[in-house]
């Protein structure tokens, strides 16, 4: 039997999966969401799933979500959202629900009555080089030896981003381990040498950094006397994450999460993060959990995002530019130029600048990672230069 939630929240919008009434904008959306039950938590698990069938939703229309409401026993208990976007949620239809292996699966349909004004820059992907965690209390790895957690836990956030299939597209930078604790510090007197570095030999625009301040596991819960009963410790998971623009070196969002599960190995026990034996573990299973609320957190901070690439060759009135079909280019496509330079204050900081000229180019031939532009009038680009910036023009902006 089908149940209906009447909601009725201002401002959200979301991207179609199914279409009906086009003459009144009306729309419903399907997702399905699915969440781990842990420790039998049932009750929990379903309103973690419908959370994700919702975000999911919300995140495929470009709205920037900070939270979202929770569902208990199918009844709306607490508002906890927080959105900039465009529509109207009408009505959230419980499709199904279904409890499976330990896990629960919910699906939605929402109920949408768009408004016209949209994010265009979301129709345009924006690439981000995933890099490798840093590990901040090493010894806090200690127990089950996971000192190689930081690269499995780099690689389940690029796996989480690319299953996401949004605007956000991530590069795998993520195999070197870098030091990253100045980038999180209030000082922020970190390289801006090393972002552009990153950014350069990952060819994208954008470099997510993260650092995990927490692995420390609690005293055993089970009785020493009950010797029948497997050794099962409760264990931390924090994490810190900070994006930044690789051109201009603007951090444009920083957010922290964290999460504790059972760790149900040995104290003695080696673990290989590497294993399904890890990941599918309550613990493994929680930062899964957590990765994934980064993966739509990431996606919806990025995608009003603009999408931006660098002049790489030049000859004549033709350019050579690193956007192309898998930044959503087409034949046709207009992009704005600008300088980049830098500016010095009183304090001797650098500081990144872009100067936006008059200069338009059009793309003419197209390739999967490159273009190939000419000046609208095929003369000559005056004053543009090989590293300068261009940007796409949406023609809804």
């Amino acid at each position: 039997m089908k149940s209906f939630l009447s909601l009725a929240f201002a401002g959200l919008s979301v991207t179609a999966l199914l279409t009906f009434s086009p003459f009144t904008k009306a729309q419903w959306y399907e997702s399905t969401g699915h969440a781990n039950v842990q420790n039998g938590d049932t009750s929990a698990a379903k309103s973690a799933a419908i959370k994700d069938a919702i975000t999911q939703a919300l995140v495929f229309s470009g709205a920037r979500v900070s939270s979202v409401q929770t569902l208990v026993d199918g009844v709306l208990m607490q508002d906890q959202l927080k959105i900039s976007s465009h529509g109207e949620i009408q009505k959230i239809e419980l499709i199904s629900e279904n409890k499976y292996d330990n896990k629960f699966a919910v699906t939605l349909r929402l109920d949408i009555f768009s408004q016209t004004e949209q994010c265009p820059q979301n129709s345009f992907n924006k690439f981000v080089a995933v890099t490798q965690s840093q590990l901040v209390h090493r010894e806090h790895a200690k127990m089950g030896q996971i000192f190689d957690v930081s690269k499995a836990i780099s690689k389940n956030i690029f796996t989480s981003l690319q299953k996401s299939k949004m605007s956000a597209v991530p590069i795998a930078y993520y195999n070197n381990a870098i030091s990253v604790d100045k980038y999180f510090s209030q000082q922020h007197d970190y390289s801006n040498a090393q972002l552009e570095e990153i950014s350069s030999r990952s060819n994208a625009q954008y470099v997510l950094l993260s650092q995990i301040t927490s692995l420390s596991t609690s005293d055993k819960l089970n009785n020493d006397y009950a010797f029948w009963q497997d050794e099962a410790y409760e264990r931390s998971y924090n994490i810190e994450f900070a994006l930044f623009d690789g051109t201009t070196y603007e951090q444009l969002w920083q957010n922290s999460y964290h999460t504790q599960a059972i760790w149900p190995f040995e104290k003695t026990t080696i673990v290989d993060v590497n294993s399904d034996r890890f990941w599918q573990s309550p613990y493994g299973q929680s930062i899964t959990d957590i990765n994934q609320s980064v993966s739509y957190d990431i996606q919806a901070a990025m995608a009003c995002l603009p999408t931006q690439g660098k002049i790489m060759h030049m000859e004549n009135s033709k350019i050579v530019i690193n956007l192309g079909k898998a930044h959503g280019l087409k034949k046709g496509q207009m992009l704005s130029i600008a300088h980049h330079n830098y500016l010095t204050d009183a304090a001797g900081n650098v500081m990144p600048h872009t100067i936006t000229t008059l200069n338009k180019i059009r793309v003419e031939q197209l390739y999967q990672q490159t273009a190939v532009a000419v000046s609208i009038d095929d003369k000559p680009l005056p004053g543009v230069q090989i590293n300068d910036v261009v940007e796409i023009i949406s023609q809804d902006l």
